[in-house]
């Protein structure tokens, strides 16, 4: 099937899309979501069938039938004066279903009088029934001659199926509804989340999907959550509807795992808070580790240092339009502890250690991995120790440039001064720009700090401070753990963190430890 999407504004050619089997429909309250969805049915009002959770608990107002819907349907089935004792979609779509069950098994027993071994056919209340009782697998739906009724496991009196919970109601009419449409439908679902709970959404609409193979489910919401259970489809991202030109700015999310943060910035939908971190790479070390360490957090990887604090900054101007707490979490690359105050005094926190791969050497990770494979921790540690001291003894003159490089850097970028207006007096002022930045004195320092930490064997303070890529190679902590290389070491760690035990608290708590202000709040905020 081929669906053409909405004219955009920028005047470029319609997008077709060819045999989607979802599309979700993704913004802001008063984006233009529902226009856009009625466009699409204006386009293909004979394969349209609407779907509304609100139509299964509210009076619906008298509207013109669509060719494809629950009401022409109804209309079809029973008399005008059937029809008007019916309020909601939701007795609609009940009196559809028990009057196919009847027809059904009135055809069925006309068969049985000329066929032997004739099999029962499937309706649709069955195949309703079946999904019904998957999301509430502590309640059956019963079968009488005159009604439909529940019965739990928490209480052996059953209830007539028309005093449902609203929850339970508007998961009966969202499975018995799709189960209605035509063949090779569009469903346009609206807020597919609503009356919900977040534990049954995802897999309700995942049994739903693979019922109807034949229809395209086209959902319009606004919650991120939702719409990053809808895998394998298109995603949408409307901004906004100019009614003038008839036309959407929209623009079609291609990476399936992650949303822009543009959208952040525009969407109520998150429940959890969202703590952005450095990288797009699945595989990177922080992608993976982050959120096992910060579980309340929905973590969204942006890129670059620049972008996390950009977006973080972003969020916290535009607290006054959403209800999304927000934090960063930026590598430490060289930084100065002035530098680190104030990112931390932004929501935007720097580990202390160097490297995120250094988190993985601090020592109660360590000793849990060596305990877990049955080595000797406090041996494997003084190892480990021994090795990280001795490789940074061997690079620490490099070390010390890469630190004085990045600090003559940042003075030069404090003492630029922005104001003059006239390019004579900019480069008087570059030509006397490193007057006052004695480089060696800088170099020279740093040196000196860094022979005291390795005489001192200050492991904390040269793991804050050591960037080495190798590290865990090198150090040896991947062979003297018993484990192949840095990937399986990593993954024996994520395992440990995955099982949510003792382990796991310990390795959690010395990483969160890594972050200062982090390690007194975790309770509240990260």
């Amino acid at each position: 099937m081929e669906i053409t999407l909405p004219p955009k504004n920028d005047l470029s050619e319609r997008i077709v899309l060819q045999n989607p089997h979802n599309i979700v429909i993704i913004g802001a309250n008063g984006a233009g979501k529902s226009r856009f969805g009625e466009e699409i049915e204006r386009e293909y009002p004979e394969q349209t069938f609407r779907i509304s959770a609100l139509n299964s608990v509210c009076i619906v107002p008298d509207s013109p039938d669509s060719p494809n819907s629950i009401a022409r349907q109804f209309k079809e089935a029973f008399s005008e004066k059937s029809a008007s004792q019916t309020q909601t979609e939701f007795e609609q779509l009940f009196c559809l279903l028990q009057y196919e069950e009847f027809k059904t098994l009135t055809e069925y027993k006309e068969r049985l009088k000329n066929e032997i071994g004739v099999a029962i056919p499937v309706t649709k209340l069955d195949r309703t029934q079946v999904i019904w009782e998957k999301i509430f697998p502590h309640s059956r739906l019963l079968r009488k001659p005159d009604r439909l009724e529940i019965i739990s496991d928490k209480c052996n009196n059953p209830y007539n199926a028309l005093r449902m919970s609203q929850g339970e109601r508007v998961v009966f009419y969202l499975i018995a509804a799709a189960l209605s449409a035509s063949p090779d439908s569009i469903l346009i679902i609206e807020d597919p989340e609503v009356h919900l709970h977040r534990s049954i959404m995802s897999s309700l609409w995942d049994y739903i999907e693979q019922e109807r193979p034949d229809c395209t489910f086209v959902y319009l919401t606004h919650d991120i959550e939702f719409a990053t259970t809808r895998t394998g489809g298109i995603r949408i991202w409307v901004k906004s509807y100019d009614a003038d030109q008839h036309s959407w700015d929209y623009e079609l999310i291609e990476n399936q795992e992650l949303f822009p943060e543009e959208v952040y910035l525009e969407l109520l939908g998150s429940r959890k808070p969202i703590l952005f971190i450095e990288g797009t790479d699945s595989s990177s070390i922080d992608i993976k580790l982050y959120p096992y360490i910060f579980p309340e957090y929905m973590v969204k990887p942006l890129g670059g240092c620049s972008k996390v604090i950009e977006t973080t900054k972003a969020f916290a101007e535009m607290k006054g339009f959403h209800h999304l707490e927000s934090k960063g979490i930026v590598d430490r690359d060289r930084r100065t502890p002035h530098e680190i105050k104030y990112l931390r005094e932004r929501n935007i926190y720097v580990p202390d250690v160097a490297e995120v791969e250094n988190l993985l050497m601090l020592e109660p990770i360590i000793r849990v991995i060596a305990r877990r494979m049955l080595q000797n921790e406090d041996e494997v540690f003084h190892a480990v120790k021994q090795n990280v001291i001795a490789l940074f003894k061997k690079d620490i003159e490099s070390q010390a440039l890469l630190h004085t490089r990045h600090r003559t850097r940042r003075e030069i970028e404090y003492t630029i001064d922005r104001r003059l207006n006239t390019i004579e007096e900019f480069t008087r002022h570059i030509e006397t720009l490193t007057d006052n930045i004695d480089t060696d004195s800088i170099y020279r320092n740093i040196l000196e700090e860094f022979i005291r930490y390795a005489e001192n064997e200050d492991y904390p303070a040269i793991l804050r401070v050591y960037n080495q890529k190798g590290m865990l190679p090198q150090s040896r902590v991947t062979h003297l753990c018993g484990l192949a290389n840095k990937e399986k070491y990593l993954s024996f760690v994520l395992s440990i963190l995955k099982e949510d035990k003792e382990d796991a608290a310990t390795i959690r708590k010395a990483i969160q430890a890594c972050f200062g202000i982090v390690q007194k709040e975790n309770e509240e905020e990260l």
